[in-house]
């Protein structure tokens, strides 16, 4: 399905305000790429594969930051899926639109209030952005990921557990791992995908400190 158009022009920003914003983008990416001791691409590779996504499939990307998540989804997807990123920060958007891939789009929209009708996908994944929800909001931004499903349709949701076991990867992730620490909200991520309506499907732990819920929306395709 084709049927999306970039999100380019309208998240671009011009001068020393725009520099600024792709330099905080790529200080992001650098710091990410040294968090996960070059093993990165291998993570998120795992993560695709536990989002079940598969060609052809329609996919959103919830809290999609820099767009690395939703890049690597596009590419299981190929050659007619598609798969769009949204996040709330428009710095972090304005440099996803520069790297989309073919097969994507990104577009600034919170998890409370995502802009897209009833069950428009297949799949629907967040990965690291649950913990920057304020804790009085994740039930309904979970309750709008279950909306846009479709029925039948695969949720994976990953963040940090509260107490990471590398110590190592936590010193050298620094701030964004302490963030999440104290905000994490790993413990409950069962229960509150369950309780936004979604069958639980597996949960699990995964390199370096993840806890990932996997869920789907119950109900065959075609049916409420």
């Amino acid at each position: 399905m084709r049927h999306e158009h970039k999100i380019h022009d309208r998240h671009r920003h011009d001068g020393d305000r725009g520099d600024a914003l792709t330099h905080g983008a790529r200080r992001y990416e650098f710091g990410a790429a040294v968090g996960f001791l070059g093993r990165r691409r291998r993570v998120y590779d795992g993560l695709v594969a536990l989002s079940g996504a598969r060609p052809g499939d329609r996919v959103l990307d919830v809290g999609c930051g820099t767009g690395y998540l939703t890049r690597r989804v596009a590419r299981a997807v190929a050659p007619d899926g598609y798969v769009v990123g949204v996040d709330p920060s428009s710095s972090v958007i304005g440099y996803a639109a520069d790297h989309a891939p073919d097969n994507g789009a990104f577009e600034i929209a919170r998890a409370q209030a995502l802009p897209y009708a009833d069950a428009s996908f297949d799949v629907v994944v967040s990965s690291l952005a649950m913990h920057h929800v304020p804790s009085e909001d994740r039930a309904a931004a979970l309750r709008e990921m279950r909306r846009v499903l479709r029925p039948g349709g695969r949720l994976l949701i990953v963040d940090y557990r509260e107490q990471p076991r590398h110590l190592v990867v936590a010193n050298l992730i620094g701030a964004l791992s302490r963030h999440a620490a104290q905000h994490s909200p790993a413990d409950d991520l069962t229960e509150l995908v369950a309780d936004a309506g979604f069958r639980i499907t597996a949960v699990g732990d995964r390199w370096p400190s993840l806890r990932y819920v996997q869920g789907e929306r119950p109900g065959a395709s075609g049916t409420n």
